[in-house]
């Protein structure tokens, strides 16, 4: 098991790297096509992209009761519906900020998530939690608000799709013990493909041309951000503890930040530095925090 923990560590750090230079590739994704045609091509090509390995898995056989179809479909229209509202969101509001503010801002769901467990399930929650998170709030209001005291348009955009992503971890820590991690992860692609072409059928105005032009970003986003990240965060979750994986899953916005001045030369006032040392102060407090907790109730 602990063998299996740490290989659970590995895959979440590296689920964060995908997660934080992707927010470069969506940024630089949006100069071409809508957000939602970004998010629908990309989804898609990720189920593309699973659905082999899925078939080969099942054919090899597992625990029969992973491979129930209903459960399956239920599951992953449930985890898919908070993926397309956190998607949508985010995906939206990198028009309009930087990416180094949109993965610090994303990453405040690692607080979102103990917070939330308390207001729904009634789990206890210490000192430390709500300690981290007036810093994780204190560190968005210096990163995000302006000289006028006014939030930028895009920054509550990625807000309020870091709401849902909390929503989607609690999701799939409770669903990825119940069905196949990998049939999991296909269903939740072909529910957030589907809901997000149809909106961008209503509302975007794109051509196939602006699609090809945005292919290296889309499949950046579809092969590894969606493809590879979310399947790795799905098996890591299995050994895991929601807790445990938010912290490190948390430091995808360190990521976000060091490729958007890497490869977008963007640049972080000293106000927005310490935002950002303040808000990833609260994620850590926080997680250590629940985790303690958690620790000590179980011995």
């Amino acid at each position: 098991m602990r063998k299996k923990i740490v290989q659970s560590d590995l895959l979440l750090i590296l689920t964060a790297a995908i997660w934080g230079f992707a927010f470069v590739a969506q940024r630089v994704g949006m100069k071409y096509v809508g957000p939602f045609i970004f998010n629908g091509v990309r989804f898609a090509l990720a189920a593309l992209f699973l659905f082999p390995l899925v078939l080969l898995k099942r054919r090899r056989g597992s625990e029969a009761g992973q491979w129930d179809t209903g459960r399956i479909v239920r599951s992953g229209l449930f985890a898919g519906l908070f993926l397309f509202a956190g998607s949508s969101l985010q995906q939206a509001g990198v028009v309009f900020t930087t990416a180094g503010k949109a993965g610090f801002i994303t990453g405040l769901y690692v607080v979102i998530v103990p917070l939330a467990t308390l207001l729904f399930w009634r789990e206890r929650t210490g000192s430390g939690t709500w300690i981290g998170a007036v810093l994780a709030v204190a560190g968005l209001y210096l990163l995000t608000m302006t000289g006028d005291f006014i939030p930028q348009k895009g920054d509550l955009l990625v807000l309020a799709g870091a709401f849902f992503f909390a929503g989607h971890v609690i999701a799939i820590g409770k669903l990825c013990r119940r069905v196949d991690p990998l049939a999991l992860a296909l269903v939740q692609c072909l529910v957030c493909s589907l809901m997000s072409l149809g909106v961008s059928a209503l509302f975007e105005n794109n051509s196939l041309e602006s699609v090809f032009r945005a292919a290296i970003p889309i499949i950046y986003g579809g092969l590894f951000s969606v493809g590879l990240a979310y399947t790795f965060q799905i098996f890591a979750q299995r050994y895991a503890p929601a807790s445990h994986a938010s912290i490190i899953m948390s430091f995808e916005a360190v990521f976000a930040v060091l490729g958007g001045w890497l490869i977008l030369h963007e640049v972080l006032s000293a106000r927005g530095i310490w935002g950002c040392a303040l808000m990833l102060a609260g994620m850590i407090l926080s997680q250590i925090s629940v985790r303690r907790e958690r620790a000590g109730f179980q011995g």
